[in-house]
């Protein structure tokens, strides 16, 4: 359901249980996800999205890797 949307560019997810957080940001079908976070954005990160959101990343050692598709999971603990 949260990945069902023509857009892809950042997800959110809150929950007590770590490894469950990172399991579920794994399947989400989004360029970015926070996790327990609201703000995802880093200068040093890679930004960008899926589906209509884009395909690729700028910034970070990411932005040179065109042709993958990468997920950056922001996460505080």
């Amino acid at each position: 359901m949260a990945s069902d949307t023509e857009y892809g560019l950042v997800s959110h997810l809150y929950t007590r249980d770590l490894a469950r957080g990172l399991r579920i940001s794994e399947q989400l079908d989004s360029g970015m996800v926070g996790l327990n976070r609201g703000l995802v954005s880093d200068p040093a990160a890679p930004f960008g999205g899926t589906k209509q959101s884009g395909v690729g990343r700028e910034g970070g050692h990411e932005g040179m890797l065109d042709y993958l598709e990468s997920k950056y999971v922001a996460v505080t603990w």
